[in-house]
């Protein structure tokens, strides 16, 4: 798909508009409408993150080699669900610092070989999206900030996940995480050099999203203590400020 074609445009918007309307309802409607607001992104996200498979399935292209859930993208897809139903504070972290680095670059430059109207534009996008809007939403919404050094651990969880995933690689000969090569339709991994160093490079951008992710919120958290500004408070979990 190309970037920032009509559908990428429509996409963009959907991710503003959603974002802004679950930082809202965190904020002002506390209790069920909060909720019901989580639970219904929640199943968006479960329902485009299995649905790819569905299709794959019924389409004869799943195969080990291409389509086991060894993207970061399945990960981010799974915390953010777990996050949004549970109010588990370190799957919570993980939403937040993933979506805000991982989903929200595949967002911006998707490797995508499918456009408007395929399946695959809904389902690529349905996570995506979703996991941005949860991150957003139990965070800056919902008060649920993430605890000190989070960034450094997610970060390793991050790297250790990399880990399974190039294992893979190996075993099936695929391109899980795109450790064997750059995506095929262009992302910031294309701007970072050949093969290895774009996977070194990548990391050190994505260690510094993190910490940037890790600042904002340490940032917003310090605001709403100073002005009072009481964050909705989940009915599976209570609002955390941590710098």
């Amino acid at each position: 798909m190309p970037q920032f074609s009509d559908p990428h445009l429509a996409a963009l918007a959907v991710l503003v508009a959603m974002v802004c309307a679950g930082i809202w309802i965190g904020h002002r409607h506390p209790g069920r409408p909060t909720d019901l607001f989580a639970y219904a992104v929640a199943a968006v996200i479960l329902a485009a993150w299995a649905g790819e498979y569905v299709v794959d399935i019924a389409n004869g292209t799943w195969s080990v080699r291409y389509t086991l859930p060894l993207q970061l993208t399945d990960a981010v897809s799974l915390a953010a669900a777990t996050a949004l139903i549970t109010r588990r504070q370190l799957a919570i972290e993980l939403t937040y610092f993933w979506s805000l680095s991982a989903s929200l670059q595949a967002t911006l430059t998707p490797d995508l070989g499918q456009n408007f109207p395929s399946v695959y534009y809904f389902t690529y996008f349905g996570y995506h999206i979703g996991s941005i809007v949860a991150g957003c939403t139990l965070v800056f919404g919902c008060g649920r900030y993430p605890r000190p050094r989070a960034a450094w651990r997610v970060f390793g969880l991050t790297l250790a996940f990399a880990a399974v995933s190039g294992t893979a690689d190996i075993i099936t000969g695929g391109n899980y995480m795109y450790l064997r090569a750059k995506p095929e339709h262009g992302s910031l991994l294309s701007a970072m050099g050949p093969w290895p160093l774009y996977i070194a490079g990548g990391a050190a951008i994505g260690l510094a999203m993190l910490l940037v992710a890790q600042w904002l919120a340490a940032v917003v958290a310090r605001r709403d203590a100073r002005t009072g500004a009481p964050p909705a408070t989940l009915s599976a979990g209570t609002p955390t400020y941590q710098s």
